[in-house]
């Protein structure tokens, strides 16, 4: 069986890089567009409890024991080319906050730190003062040497910014970090699996290794499914619509790994890898 890991590589790094047109603006006073945004809020809600957190993709990768990849995280330096660009530093703040969970997971204390001073950065040129506040930026500091309590400072926090950009009906900036998030853990875990050494051990140990991260990978299917459903519903901009598209060819490459028909018939040959 074969993981599409260049089409998951095309799909995220276009989520990374994607451009922003100006936004189609609606007639707010509408009964139509009330209803619209009332459909997306609840939406939201829903895919909030249905897709992993920031931090649960990175911290399900290092507990398999895959080595740390440092070139699979978002250039910092790149945060300063968002400004001004709410829809692409909205959805950027999702894919620095994966990159935080994946550095604290392995344990690079200064970078968790300064990739958190980026996503203050992001949160602040969104209007989300009460987010990633200075009192925040403190507790982790003073928790970065415990995995566990950044995990949850990273999810409240990033939680606590989902509620303020709903509460202040922006909908869809939500639904682009919430997007943004879980994009760059399975980008993490793709590369995991793309960039592994092939000369380093024979191709059985290989495999033994990268067997459960490419479980984390396969296990994140109806996370794509619940994203889509949530993007089809929104107004299918410069920035929305190249999302669907890509993650419709995604969704269709895990339809054709037919993992679960393998599994329900209980294939005892069945053995993952990353080879076309």
């Amino acid at each position: 069986m074969k993981i599409k890991s260049m089409l998951l590589a095309v799909l995220f790094l276009s989520v990374a890089i994607i451009g922003c047109g100006p936004s189609k603006k609606s007639g707010e006073g509408s009964e139509e567009f009330s209803d619209a945004e009332k459909s997306l809020k609840n939406q939201l809600e829903d895919i909030v409890y249905n897709i992993p957190s920031p931090t649960e993709i990175p911290y399900m990768l290092q507990s398999t024991g895959a080595e740390f990849n440092g070139s699979l995280v978002n250039d910092k330096k790149a945060a300063s080319q968002y400004g001004g660009k709410v829809e692409k530093t909205a959805l950027n703040l999702g894919v620095y906050s994966a990159d935080i969970a994946y550095l604290s997971s392995y344990e690079k204390t200064q970078e968790s730190i300064d990739y958190m001073n980026v996503c203050k950065q992001l949160a602040d040129n969104l209007g989300l003062m009460g987010s990633f506040d200075l009192e925040m930026l403190k507790k982790f500091e003073a928790n970065v040497a415990n995995k566990d309590s950044l995990a949850k400072l990273l999810d409240q926090t990033m939680k606590k910014a989902d509620r303020l950009l709903k509460d202040d009906s922006r909908n869809k900036l939500a639904a682009l970090v919430i997007t943004g998030s879980f994009a760059e853990g399975l980008y993490i875990s793709t590369g995991v699996v793309k960039t592994y050494p092939k000369d380093l051990l024979p191709a059985d140990q290989r495999n033994l290794i990268l067997t459960p991260v490419m479980r984390v990978i396969l296990k994140q299917r109806e996370s794509v499914s619940e994203l889509l459903k949530m993007l089809k519903g929104m107004d299918q901009d410069d920035t929305i619509a190249p999302l669907v598209t890509e993650l419709t060819a995604l969704q269709t490459s895990y339809a054709t790994l037919n993992i679960d028909e393998k599994i329900k018939n209980n294939r005892s040959d069945l053995v993952l890898t990353d080879k076309s």
